[in-house]
This record gives C-alpha cells, structure tokens and sequence, in this order.
C-alpha cells in the first residue's frame, strides 16, 4: 500500500530542525521525506492521501523497557517497595499466568502503546510464544528480552534467540536475564557464553536499588555493571534498565563498551527507587533511552510522563535546572531506543527507513502557542494529541479507532481472566 501525507511538519529526528511538506511510504518502508516543492517528478498514484493539516509527524516511541503483559497488576499492588512487591504481590500471581492471560494481557498492553504514539517495545516477560502471537496478530514492532533467572529459562534462552529472531519481519529477541541477585553466577557464566557463540548483546536490570548494588558488593566484591563486565556478558554489547545507583566506574564501562542505560523514572520514584544520573549519562556520550516498565508499578505505559520525568527529575539530580536538552531527552525516547533494540532501520523518518511514523495534534490547546515544538513535546503534550500511529507501512491506531484490536472484547477478556488472577 502506498500513503501520501501532506501538508505536514515533520520532524525525522535527524536534529531538532521542524520541516514543512510531505511523507510517502510504500509498503512498510518510506519512500519520500521532505517539502512538497522537492517531490519526485514522476508520476505517483497512492492508494490513500492524508492531508495532516499541519500537524506533525515524527518517529514512534521505542518503549525501551518493560514487562507488556503485566497490565494484569496495574493498580493491584501499590505502595510497598520492590522487594515486598516483587515478593509478596507479583511472583504469586504471575505463577497463576496461562496462556490465555499472556495472549489477552499483550493485547491489551498493546492497545495502550498504539494510542500513545509507541512503535515498539523492548519486553522482559516470559511465554514468549503468546506475546509474540499477540504482536504478529496486531502488526506491533516487538523485541524479546530474555528473562533468564534462577526459577528458569537458562535451558530455553538458545532456543528462544534462535526461534523468535527468525519468526516474523515484527518479530526480534536480544539475549537477556532478569538481574544479578535473581540469577546466580553459574547460569550468568553460562548466558555469557551464549553471548560469545553468537557475538550478540546482553541486557538485564541493573542497580534498581541502592540494597540491590549493595548485596552484589557483598557477593562478589563489585557492583553489577562490573561483575557483568568481568563475566563477558557485555563483550558484545547490550546494556541495562533503570541504572540507578551507576558510579563513576559503572559509566566508565558502560561508555567505553558503547552501551545503553534504559531510564524509568516513573516506576524508580513509585518505588522510591531513586533517580538516576541522566545527564551525567549524556556528557559521557552513552546511548541512553526510555522505558515505562511495567503497569505493575508505573502504573501507566506513557512515555510522555517518563519524558517529563526523565527530563524534570535529571534536574532535581544535577541540583539546576535544563540539566538536560528536551531534544536530548526525545532523542532517547525514539531514536536513542531504537539503537538499543537493534532496531536501526526504525530511528528516523528518511527515505529507506521503517515506516514507523506517528502524527502530533497540534490543534490542541496543551499544545498551543507553538513556541518551541519540542519543548511541548516534552513537558506538556500527552498520548491525547496522538492523532495516528503506524507501524512498517500500516495505520493501527488513528482517531481513537484500532485497525487491527477489537478494542472491547480485549476488554471484556481481560476483566474476566482478571478474576481468575484475583
């Protein structure tokens, strides 16, 4: 299928420059990107012209880091800290998850990406099968990260790359474990070989907690990033989620072995986690990006608010204000995340590229004056000006219609499976 949009601004992400013309895709890639006195001189016939009525069309977010089928415990078990969380709300009733919870859950999890401008996620989750059953079904941009840990998954985790990095064009997996006080040395060791064997990066949570930093100091004489550095697993690159309590040491290895730190300030202050040091990530030059975790303990999957709270909390940190450019910041969001994905075809709006495009509302009062694009981005807009999401060529979400969700029996599914959970 062929789209012409039209009178359109358009940022590519290529620098925070705002341009006016045109956008054409052909199947699932861009075919045409720029003003609408330098199109093509040919001839084009497309099967549908969207006049954008000068609204603005940018990259979709990558949603670098979270757990979609946990939608299940939005709202369930709020107040307590990780441990208690994690412990005493989460583990029991994921031990009650079927198939069809898994299934229902995605979809779900997927409706909220779509009418928040999300193009892809980086998910952490097990049952990988129906997640990625739920994405093909839908037309998601999907990345597995394995979730290897004591309760499981080591004996599966080669299997599973293999499987799912061949499966679907939406489809990819990156070689991962849940973190360093879940997974003993022994199964890292082994993840790290895998890592070797196949020259593929490493992800895990890392340094969520000040106590978590502290344990791995106490086990193994350093912090995680360095005993996961000693072991080989970032050999081959990868990175980590949260990056709290990183010291000077743990940004130097990141920086030197080109990684990503994934930032979820929502779910760190929720959880009284902490806040990370993101600016002083960027002045090093690490390629950071930005995730929502979890329903479980953000509670929403809204990479607006992290933005905002990347960017506001960044400042409480650095103890001055604008600590970190907004451009900085949606960089991280879209095309920062997409190269911790794998996702390189996915990071900008040029001809060639992944037509994964999303179109602003600019004729929104929280969007008006227009005096500085990207600044609203950041600090005022919503998943409510999201007018448009697409993903490789195909519109999913537009007007608060889905393309491929129906929308109310993913509802109606989902509060009846609900009670089974309860």
């Amino acid at each position: 299928m062929t789209i012409r949009f039209y009178n359109a601004r358009i940022l590519t992400m290529e620098s925070d420059r705002i341009i006016s013309g045109e956008l054409w895709t052909d199947g699932s890639r861009i075919s045409y990107v720029g003003t609408a006195d330098d199109v093509p001189a040919q001839k084009n016939v497309f099967d549908r012209q969207i006049d954008c009525m000068n609204n603005l069309l940018m990259p979709g977010f990558k949603n670098c880091h979270t757990h979609t089928a946990m939608v299940f415990a939005r709202s369930l078990a709020d107040d307590l800290t990780l441990d208690e969380w994690l412990h005493k709300a989460i583990f029991p009733r994921e031990a009650k998850l079927k198939d069809e919870h898994i299934y229902t859950f995605s979809k779900l999890g997927f409706a909220e990406y779509l009418a928040g401008g999300i193009t892809s996620c980086f998910d952490m989750y097990f049952n990988p099968e129906q997640s990625a059953r739920a994405a093909v079904e839908t037309g998601f941009r999907y990345v597995f990260c394995g979730s290897v840990n004591d309760f499981g998954g080591i004996d599966r985790l080669e299997n599973e790359y293999k499987t799912y990095n061949s499966l679907d064009p939406l489809i990819s997996y990156r070689l991962g474990f849940h973190a360093e006080y879940t997974t003993s040395r022994n199964i890292m060791e082994r993840i790290s070989q895998i890592a070797h064997d196949y020259k593929a990066p490493v992800y895990s949570h890392i340094s969520e907690t000040r106590d978590e930093v502290d344990g791995c100091i106490a086990r193994y004489g350093m912090t995680p990033a360095k005993l996961f550095d000693k072991l080989g697993l970032y050999d081959y690159g990868g990175g980590g989620f949260h990056c709290v309590w990183f010291n000077d040491e743990d940004m130097d290895i990141y920086s030197q072995r080109g990684l990503t730190a994934v930032f979820n300030a929502c779910s760190n202050i929720k959880l009284a986690s902490g806040i990370a040091r993101v600016s002083e990530f960027e002045k090093r030059g690490i390629n950071t990006g930005i995730g929502t975790d979890g329903a479980g303990s953000n509670n929403a999957l809204d990479m607006f608010r992290e933005m905002y709270l990347d960017n506001t909390l960044s400042n409480i940190a650095e103890g001055r204000a604008a600590s970190i450019a907004p451009f900085d910041t949606l960089r991280s969001a879209t095309s920062g995340g997409a190269k911790c994905m794998g996702l390189t075809d996915c990071d900008i709006l040029a001809p060639g590229r992944q037509a994964d495009v999303i179109m602003i509302d600019m004729n929104t009062p929280c969007m008006k004056p227009e005096n500085n694009i990207v600044a609203n981005l950041i600090y005022s807009a919503s998943p409510q000006t999201v007018r448009m999401t697409m993903i490789a060529g195909k519109i999913l979400y537009e007007d608060g219609r889905y393309t491929t969700i129906d929308i109310n029996s993913v509802y109606d599914d989902a509060e009846r499976l609900m009670k089974e959970i309860r």
